[in-house]
């Protein structure tokens, strides 16, 4: 998909819009995993997640080669949308987004807050996505997907930080939702030439990648109920999975309760907050914890975007009501 010359000047485009994000090696988390623990917090980026990386590099190829473009125009459950707004907003490119109903609303108002004309449609992102490729072609925009080479040697520019600071990990667990993050981060290990082991993370609401790895073909889902929004894919993306099936060692299903108890652990342990897939590795971790117990473990903490209201739910602790006391 690209060369390593190649990948450093992506990370050449995304340095003149934002620093390079920390990686931390945090002491509770090796306690509570039996290992050392190296956090790569993308969700200290300019829109708190690692998306930000795809859309700029993205923008930029699209100006060089067609200055004249009338806009932009993609599907998103937040944080691919708020890549795009900003990375156009640099240009001053519009561009349109379209989200399900009921879509995260501190997301939404995010990506209007960055330029993007918001528009709801349908019940998911599959409906959302659908409805974007058809209003691109009566609009005449650019579309621009959820997986695309552009967006890969973007995101991959996390990944080309990471292992240049910690070559030596064994394992780094990465959630998938389209697939961009994972597929960035095999590239760049190969072209680095390291042996670190790359896992993938799904939910087991939204499994369809997990189902497509484990049966060598692409199998998508009728639903992708999960509260962890930047993993919710009913339908792979072929191209990623033929380079997950070959660079992934496996992928790993966590449920929504283990990614809030990792939230949590983010949290307590971090004082980071975390998204439900950027909580989903540490979730993975824990899930695996006799499987990495003395080893080099990386976490792609890949965004901080989560609405107050799921916040109060993973974050708070239970009000538990006995006969004779309410405890907290």
């Amino acid at each position: 998909m690209f060369d390593l010359s190649q990948l450093e000047h992506a990370h050449e485009v995304v340095a003149a819009a934002m620093p390079p994000t920390p990686a931390h090696a945090w002491p509770l988390l090796a306690q509570r995993l039996g290992a050392t623990v190296i956090v790569k917090h993308e969700n200290h980026t300019p829109i708190g997640a690692f998306k930000v990386r795809g859309g700029l590099v993205y923008v930029d190829r699209l100006k060089r080669e067609r200055p004249g473009i009338a806009g932009l125009i993609s599907a998103t459950r937040g944080n691919h949308g708020q890549s795009l707004a900003f990375a156009a907003g640099r240009s001053r490119l519009p561009v349109t987004i379209y989200v399900p109903r009921g879509n995260s609303v501190e997301k939404n108002r995010a990506m209007q807050a960055f330029g993007a004309e918001l528009i709801e449609h349908g019940e998911d992102f599959e409906a959302a996505r659908l409805e974007a490729f058809r209003q691109a072609e009566a609009r005449g925009l650019e579309i621009v997907p959820s997986f695309h080479p552009d967006l890969v040697r973007g995101v991959a520019t996390y990944a080309l930080e990471l292992f240049r600071a910690a070559p030596d990990l064994d394992v780094l667990y990465v959630p998938i939702g389209q697939g961009s993050g994972i597929c960035g981060c095999i590239l760049a290990r190969d072209l680095l030439g390291l042996k670190t082991e790359i896992v993938g993370v799904q939910s087991t609401e939204a499994p369809s990648y997990a189902l497509s790895f484990a049966t060598g073909k692409i199998v998508s889902t009728e639903t992708s109920n999960t509260r962890a929004d930047g993993m919710a894919t009913r339908v792979p993306d072929p191209d990623a999975l033929s380079i997950i099936a070959k660079g992934a060692s496996r992928i790993v299903q966590v449920t929504d309760d283990e990614i809030g108890a990792a939230v949590r652990a983010y949290w307590t342990d971090t004082h980071n907050l975390a998204e439900g897939a950027g909580a989903a590795p540490l979730a993975a971790a824990l899930q695996e914890k006799a499987r990495n117990r003395g080893k080099r473990v990386g976490l792609i903490l890949s965004g901080g975007n989560i609405d107050f209201d799921l916040f109060q739910k993973w974050i708070a602790q239970e009000v538990v009501t006995t006969p004779d006391r309410m405890a907290v």
